[in-house]
């Protein structure tokens, strides 16, 4: 699925490669002066250790004091519960926050359909909603929404909108930022 068509795209790959091949560790990040977001992919990997890592946790409250966009997805709002993950004594940084994400409704129906083995092992909606959050979506049609620093889309569908509703408010922050 690579472009390899567009030199623009290869380009930016070959000099971000050693970065790709080379991740930075959550908990080696201690600021983010040099980050225009957090970006946090759906999928179900999102919801294994994330929504209860200390140090993503510490990240996500960083972001949400200094206002920096956080952006995400699908199954990927579940890992925003690392903001009131056990041990981080932080209150739950979305709390009030209205958002949307991949539903309990859709996750009961697996595994009859996707890729899952068997059903999810716990609700990512459900648990998201008691510790504050409105999910605004009662169904996964593509859509995107804001509130305040957060960017949410329902579902993989909402993959291009997201990308378009979040790059300008990107690159606006980048240029402002000089970053």
């Amino acid at each position: 699925a690579f472009p390899t068509e567009d030199e623009n795209v290869v380009k930016l790959h070959q000099d971000i490669n050693a970065m790709l091949e080379n991740p930075k560790k959550l908990a080696d990040i201690t600021s983010l002066d040099e980050y225009s977001a957090i970006f946090i992919p759906g999928g179900h990997g999102a919801m294994l250790n994330l929504p209860f890592s200390k140090d993503l946790g510490r990240l996500l409250h960083m972001a949400h004091d200094q206002g920096l966009l956080t952006v995400t997805l699908c199954h990927g709002p579940a890992a925003l519960l690392a903001a009131g993950a056990e041990g981080l004594d932080m209150k739950f940084a979305y709390d009030g926050y209205m958002m949307m994400c991949f539903t309990d409704l859709s996750d009961s129906k697996s595994p009859g359909f996707g890729y899952l083995p068997g059903p999810m092992p716990w609700k990512a909606q459900e648990s998201l909603e008691n510790k504050g959050v409105t999910i605004v979506n009662k169904s996964e049609t593509g859509d995107v929404m804001q509130d305040r620093e957060l960017i949410s889309g329902d579902s993989p569908a909402a993959a291009d909108p997201l990308g378009k509703f979040a790059a300008p408010i990107l690159l606006k922050y980048a240029m402002e930022n000089r970053l």
